[in-house]
Parts: C-alpha cells; sequence; structure tokens
C-alpha cells in the first residue's frame, strides 16, 4: 500500500500562540508607559509651578527689603527726625528701625498747647516741647508705630528750634528727665483736661507764646 498520499496532519506553526501573547504583552507595556508618562508630566508640572511660587515669594521678599532698606537709609542717625501721624500728632525723637509694618522711635518729644486767657481777644497759646515719659501711664522713652499711621517723616537740622530746645534740655538733663510724685499727683488731677503739667516739672525744654 502507497501511503505516501496520505495527507499529514499540519502542526500548528511553531510560535504562533506566543506571538499573540507577546502582542497582548506588548499593548500592556504600552499601556503602562503612557500611565507613567502622563504621571511624569502630571509631577513636573506641579514641581515647576511649585518653584515659580518660590521665586515669586522670593524676589517680593528681596524687592520689599531693598525698599525697607533702603528708605532706612535715608535717615539721618546724627540728627533728629520728625515723625508726623494721621492723627495731626507729631513726635520728634530717634528714628532707629522702620519697615513697611512700623516705625521704632527712641529719645521722644511731643508737643503740647495751652492757652491762657478768658476771651478770644486776650487769649494767649503757648506751644510747649515735652519730654516723653512723665505722663501719668508712665512710658518709656520708646515708641512702636504703626507704619500706617505714618504721613511723613523727615530729618532735622540741628539749627531748627525743635532740635535747639532737645539740645537745651539735654544739657540742663545730663542724668535724663525726672518724674517727681507731686508732678505725678498734678497730672492725675488734670486727666480730664487733657493737660499735661508734668511739663512744668521740668520736661519742658521750650515754650513759646504766639
Amino acid at each position: 500500500m502507497d501511503f505516501s498520499t496520505r495527507t499529514q496532519p499540519q502542526n500548528a506553526a511553531p510560535g504562533a500562540a506566543p506571538a499573540a501573547a507577546s502582542g497582548s504583552s506588548r499593548k500592556s507595556n504600552q499601556s503602562s508607559d503612557s500611565k507613567l508618562g502622563r504621571i511624569a508630566a502630571v509631577v513636573s508640572a506641579v514641581v515647576v509651578a511649585i518653584l515659580l511660587i518660590l521665586v515669586i515669594f522670593v524676589v517680593a521678599t528681596k524687592t520689599g527689603t531693598e525698599s525697607d532698606n533702603g528708605e532706612q537709609k535715608l535717615v539721618d542717625t546724627s540728627k533728629l527726625q520728625a515723625v508726623f501721624l494721621s492723627t495731626g500728632q507729631v513726635y520728634f525723637g530717634k528714628v532707629t528701625e522702620l519697615n513697611s509694618k512700623y516705625f521704632v522711635v527712641n529719645n521722644i518729644y511731643y508737643l503740647q498747647t495751652s492757652s491762657t486767657g478768658t476771651t478770644a481777644t486776650n487769649a494767649n497759646t503757648s506751644v510747649s516741647l515735652v519730654k516723653l515719659g512723665c505722663e501719668l501711664h508712665s512710658p518709656y522713652d520708646k515708641m512702636v508705630i504703626n507704619r500706617s499711621q505714618v504721613t511723613f517723616w523727615e530729618n532735622l537740622q540741628d539749627t531748627g528750634q525743635v532740635a535747639k530746645a532737645v539740645k537745651t534740655f539735654q544739657q540742663q538733663n545730663p542724668n535724663g528727665q525726672k518724674c517727681s510724685d507731686t508732678t505725678a499727683a498734678s497730672t492725675t488731677n488734670n486727666v480730664q483736661g487733657t493737660t499735661n503739667t508734668n511739663s512744668n516739672a521740668g520736661a519742658n525744654t521750650t515754650t513759646t507764646t504766639r
């Protein structure tokens, strides 16, 4: 019998099934790579945003500091300064520190006015320069002023009346201002009148009449 014409069973092509599995694996890897790529892109965007925010913050802080330092350099430490407030009050002294939030002033003086006479025609108004310290609340000779309350400030010349009066007061009181008990008592009696009579006990440095 001739078996040469018999049809032999066809075997599956070697590697067919593995090829299909390989294709599925490639798709899975591509999907994973795509997800990782998106995650990496999001992380990169977040990092860049954070860096930009940090750069903006540093630049803004540096600019504000340079602005404060620039104004601080305008303070003549050998002179007195006048600090004018939005309330109309003005303080004279040494500006030791200033920035965008506050002023620090030492060796403080301020103006005080008083009137004498019963009618407008014969009334005399005197202006006195008072040394801070002997008021009823006994403050220290240092003041921290909110920057928002300051309208402007300026250095004072030694030839001005305020600077001369301060110099005279310091020469007359080399050990500083002394507040007596009698001064405190008289101040208490005049609280409602808002007249600080402690200036009459040595706190006044000059008085002018107009």
